[in-house]
């Protein structure tokens, strides 16, 4: 049905111009003509300049050593000289030198999945064979084996200091906005109050080191002056931690802005976007994800963290040369790094582990898994060295429930994963509605107006609601608390027993009538859950770092609460109904509202990232929760069942989708019946294909092609007439070579004959000397024929990792398919605009 010209492809890409003020963002790019609607890869405005500063250098920029090889190899080495498409080095003429630049990557470019992998399957080879013949050699293998675990050593380390950092300045500075400690500014509430001998069990909060803003400037902290100068302390530190944040966004790393999620898989599918994943971006991210998550916007900080432990990754890369200079090995790092990233947020290594496989990892080899294990272990470690939440436990929202769960309470579980479908679904839809319109609109010329605006929204809005003032964990692990005798929370305003046979069984108290407090506490409840689902629609997607984890798990904790006291409620007053008879009898510990809060929580989060598996075990790793693993499945499963029937696409996928990055998601299936003729490029009505033939151009002539078209690459060919395929040849490759050779080769000029052939054919004595150009060429480009179908050519893209592949009939070339022409017809079948896809 298909053939193989070899295993492997082309070096090619889907070039684009540099992005807009943002990641999520890609406003600023080129869009093509018409006439290079069939460009394999645009790169318009491509400079030669390699000497880049960029915070992610080139690969290889030392040279060309990983590709030349001798003629007097061994056959298997010649084999892999002929994949990389370098061939024997005496061939590469005119330069028997390494040569900068060439095999590396533009920006904005995807990278050759099966060449890096042959790249450093000849560097491991060779490392092998010299370790037999010196002990120095046998030193160099064994630390090269061994730099991949010290890599995920200081990885872990490295982002398990900064989690630990990111999350004692948040807590700081959020609690900044309510008073200062007078013992020492530097101490957040909790801390200041600790050593004070003058709390009460019911105010717990309250001590004199720690005065708010109103006592402060008026003396005192009672009466409507006091509360009008506390609500506009609030809001000036609200607006000032906004306004520092996406300040320093657009000042210095305009990638630091969003989740960074998105971006993250992008790349790890083998695109590359230069100076995101850099120094600058960490530095910038570090800071504006603390004064964002302080401003008190409806974001979390776990999705950035993720981001940030692949900065960390990224940066360590360039110490170990193995994956500096190897593109595919650095994204096994960055896939190890992005659990490291889950695990410090959440305290849940082994959710990150499967966070990174299920949901954002392209290529994910076994040798990763251990990695990203021990990358996690290390990060989960260090965060508990830190103990950053001062309780002496790695979980962000440990719960003690006491009460065993019923089979009854599987309906409610699953009502609260339909809540989570809907809201998921719903909120996906609007949440892209809102970017396209901030993307489209002059909404988006005014980031840091758009961000003061919603701040100021935020704040006054939160401010009187005590359950939205609070930050989203707090709020989260108030909503998770399972209520004790003596608990001053809101949320436990019951009714106390008349008497002590009402008090319950061990620890646990009994189901009791709700209280004034209580229903005070539900309706803020239920105005905040409202709040929470129309603010966080607007949001996530700003230029400022924002996570959607915690404000989703926010959204379904409410409703889970919400829930979980009316079941309370009814198995109180009705304990009589055929539901609960069996099980629930009076002074009993039935219905516990804290476990409903956490299934409604996963419901939701689940139901907007479609997560499923590592969902379910990063929330009992989270809470301690084991003994509720069933009610989390079956909400989780039937929250993204629900959310599924409205659109496959999770928040992640569709913000790819929005931005026009060039990525292929595994998941969704290729359903048409169409054949690779009716997508490749050129068109019937559209000019011939480019290409090159393997001799008879003169150096000029190549040049006036290159300089006229904007492709990435160009197919060799025999000759025009014939259309034979020969090989593949890279711009980048052919603008070097050309290059290096005017400056460093006597007698190239422009009638100097390009010869791709391995002998050079005969020429007059008074012609310019011929430049050989074989050891730049493919030679084994993946092809298939006219006629393969379509699904079949899809999955090939996917699991080989390809960006292109040729099409031939008989071995004629006929024309080429890109990455990018196949998300076109995706786009194109599915009624959507086929030229949002990489020039949005």
């Amino acid at each position: 049905m298909f053939q193989f010209w070899g295993s492997r492809t082309y070096s090619g890409a889907e070039g684009m111009e540099n992005p807009g003020y943002c990641s999520g963002s890609f406003d600023g790019l080129h869009h093509p003509s018409d006439d290079d609607d069939d460009e394999m890869v645009d790169i318009a405005g491509a400079t030669l300049d390699f000497s880049s500063t960029d915070d992610v250098p080139p690969l290889s920029s030392g040279g060309f050593e990983d590709y030349s090889t001798t003629t007097g190899s061994s056959s298997s080495s010649s084999r892999a000289a002929g994949m990389n498409g370098t061939g024997p080095s005496n061939l590469v003429d005119p330069l028997e030198d390494p040569l900068p630049g060439v095999g590396t990557y533009e920006d904005f470019n995807t990278i050759d999945w099966v060449r890096e992998k042959s790249k450093d399957r000849d560097r491991h080879r060779e490392i092998t064979n010299k370790s037999r013949q010196s002990t120095v050699a046998l030193l160099h293998s064994i630390s090269d084996a061994f730099s991949g675990w010290l890599l995920m050593l200081l990885v872990g380390l490295m982002a398990g200091a900064l989690a630990g950092g990111i999350d004692i300045a948040a807590h700081w500075l959020n609690d900044m906005k309510g008073g200062v400690c007078l013992i020492g500014f530097w101490f957040n509430h909790e801390h200041c109050c600790w050593t004070s001998n003058e709390t009460t069990f019911q105010e717990r909060d309250r001590c004199p080191q720690w005065q708010s803003w109103a006592e402060l400037i008026t003396g005192t902290s009672e009466g409507a002056f006091a509360y009008v100068v506390n609500y506009l302390m609030y809001i000036f530190w609200a607006l000032l931690f906004a306004f520092l944040a996406v300040t320093l966004v657009r000042a210095f790393a305009p990638y630091a802005c969003g989740s960074g999620i998105p971006e993250i898989k992008t790349i790890l599918s083998g695109f590359i976007i230069r100076g995101y994943l850099g120094k600058w971006t960490l530095i910038i991210k570090t800071i504006t994800l603390v004064l964002a998550v302080s401003s008190g916007l409806s974001l979390g900080k776990e999705g950035p963290l993720v981001h940030v432990a692949c900065c960390c990754a990224n940066i360590l890369c360039h110490l170990f040369t193995k994956y500096r200079k190897n593109e595919a090995k650095r994204r096994e790092v960055l896939s190890a790094a992005a659990a490291v990233g889950v695990s410090v947020a959440f305290g849940a290594p082994i959710g990150g582990v499967l966070f990174s496989l299920e949901e954002v990892s392209y290529y994910f080899p076994l040798k990763t898994l251990w990695r990203s294990f021990f990358a996690a272990l290390v990060a989960a470690f260090t965060l508990r060295s830190i103990n950053p939440f001062g309780n002496s436990r790695l979980v962000l929202f440990y719960v003690e429930f006491h009460a065993p769960w019923h089979l009854v309470e599987l309906a409610p579980f699953i009502l609260l994963g339909i809540f989570g479908g809907l809201w998921g679904a719903l909120f996906i839809k609007a949440n892209i509605a809102w970017c396209r319109k901030r993307k489209s609109t002059i909404l988006g010329h005014y980031p840091v107006i758009e961000v003061l605006v919603v701040a100021a929204l935020t704040a006054i809005i939160a401010y009187p609601n005590s359950y939205t003032r609070m930050s989203g964990a707090e709020l989260i692990s108030e909503l998770f608390n399972d209520c004790s005798l003596l608990d001053s929370s809101q949320l436990c305003g019951y009714k106390q027993p008349t008497n002590t046979s009402e008090t319950g069984a061990g620890n646990s108290l009994a189901d009791r009538p709700a209280g004034e407090g209580l229903y005070t506490a539900l309706w803020q409840l239920a105005l905040a859950l409202v709040f929470k689902m129309m603010i966080t629609v607007i949001t996530f997607g700003m230029k400022v770092p924002s996570g959607l984890f915690i404000p989703s798990m926010a959204v379904g904790a409410i409703a889970g609460r919400l829930l979980g006291v009316g079941m309370e409620q009814l198995a109180y007053y009705h304990h009589d109904w055929f539901i609960f008879k069996g099980w629930c009898s009076p002074g009993a510990d039935c219905i516990t509202p804290g476990l409903y809060a956490m299934v409604g929580a996963a419901a939701c989060l689940g139901g907007v990232t479609r997560m499923t598996v590592s969902l379910v075990v990063i929330m009992f790793e989270l809470t301690g929760g084991l003994e509720y693993i069933v009610p989390l499945m079956a909400a989780t499963m039937t929250s993204k069942w629900v959310a599924d029937a409205f659109g496959r696409e999770g928040i992640y996928e569709a913000h790819i989708r929005l931005n026009g990055y060039p990525f292929l998601e595994a998941k969704e299936e290729f359903e048409y019946s169409s054949l690779a003729v009716d997508v490749m490029r050129p068109r019937r009505a559209d000019p011939a294909l480019a290409v090159l033939t393997q001799e008879g151009m003169t150096v000029g002539e190549v040049e006036t092609l290159v300089e006229s078209t904007h492709y990435s690459g160009f197919p060799v060919v025999v000759s025009q007439e014939s259309q034979r395929l020969v090989g593949f040849v890279l711009r980048r490759d052919l603008l070097i070579s050309i290059d290096n050779a005017r400056k460093r080769q006597e007698g190239v000029v422009s009638a100097s004959q390009v010869v791709f052939t391995e002998h050079a054919p005969t020429q007059p004595d008074d012609a310019p000397p011929p430049l050989r150009l074989r050891g730049i060429m493919d030679l084994s480009p993946f092809t298939v024929t006219d006629h393969t179908p379509m699904d079949i050519t899809v999955d090939i893209f996917r699991k080989l990792g390809l960006r292109q592949c040729l099409v031939t009939h008989n071995g004629r070339l006929l024309g080429i398919i890109t990455k990018k022409d196949i998300l076109k017809h995706m786009a194109q079948i599915a009624n959507r605009d086929p030229e949002s896809i990489l020039f949005n």
